[in-house]
C-alpha cells in the first residue's frame, strides 16, 4: 500500500497477530477499558487473521497505529458493509497524519473488497476522532447531513 506520512500501511498477516495485540492491548489500557492481554489477544487474533474474518492494516515498522475491520453481508445490496472495529494511533504519533493515512487505506481496502457502505463508532467526547472522520466525509447522521441523529446502543451477553 502507499506509504503516507512517513508511515508505510500493509496488511496484517497471521505473524502480525503480537503487533496487533500489542497495539490493541495499548490501546484498551490508554481508554480504562478491559483487555485479556497480549497472549490471549495474540492467539484470538492469529485465528481471526487466519480465517480472514477480519482485515487490519499496520502503519509503520515497528507498528505505530492500526486500522481493524470487518466486512459483512448487506441485506440492502449484493456488496458488503464494512464496520472499522478499531482506530488506533499510538500517542507519540499522534498529529503526524498516521490516522488519517490508516482510514484512507481501511476505505480503500474495504471497497477493493467488496464493500459499499464504511461504519464505524466512537465515543462523542473524542474530538480528534470526529475531526478526522468528518474530514473523510463520514457522517453520523442518516442520509443527508440534516438527518436524525444516529446513536449507538450495547450489552454484553
Amino acid at each position: 500500500m502507499a506509504e503516507r506520512s512517513g508511515s508505510e500501511i500493509k496488511r496484517a498477516e497471521v505473524d502480525d497477530a503480537g503487533d496487533v495485540a500489542k497495539l490493541l492491548h495499548d490501546f484498551n489500557n490508554e481508554y480504562e477499558d478491559f483487555t485479556p492481554g497480549v497472549p490471549a489477544l495474540t492467539e484470538r487474533l492469529g485465528e481471526l487473521l487466519a480465517s480472514d474474518a477480519i482485515t487490519v492494516l499496520l502503519a509503520g515498522n515497528p507498528p505505530s497505529g492500526l486500522a481493524l475491520f470487518r466486512i459483512r453481508p448487506s441485506l440492502w445490496s449484493s456488496a458488503g458493509d464494512a464496520y472499522l472495529e478499531e482506530l488506533y494511533v499510538v500517542p507519540e504519533r499522534r498529529g503526524e497524519g498516521v490516522g488519517r493515512a490508516l482510514l484512507d487505506a481501511a476505505i480503500a481496502a474495504a471497497r477493493k473488497a467488496g464493500a459499499d457502505h464504511f461504519e464505524l463508532t466512537t465515543g462523542e467526547d473524542d474530538r480528534a476522532a470526529i475531526a478526522l472522520y468528518e474530514s473523510r466525509k463520514l457522517t453520523n447522521r442518516e442520509g443527508a447531513p440534516d438527518g436524525p441523529r444516529m446513536l449507538y446502543y450495547e450489552i454484553d451477553l
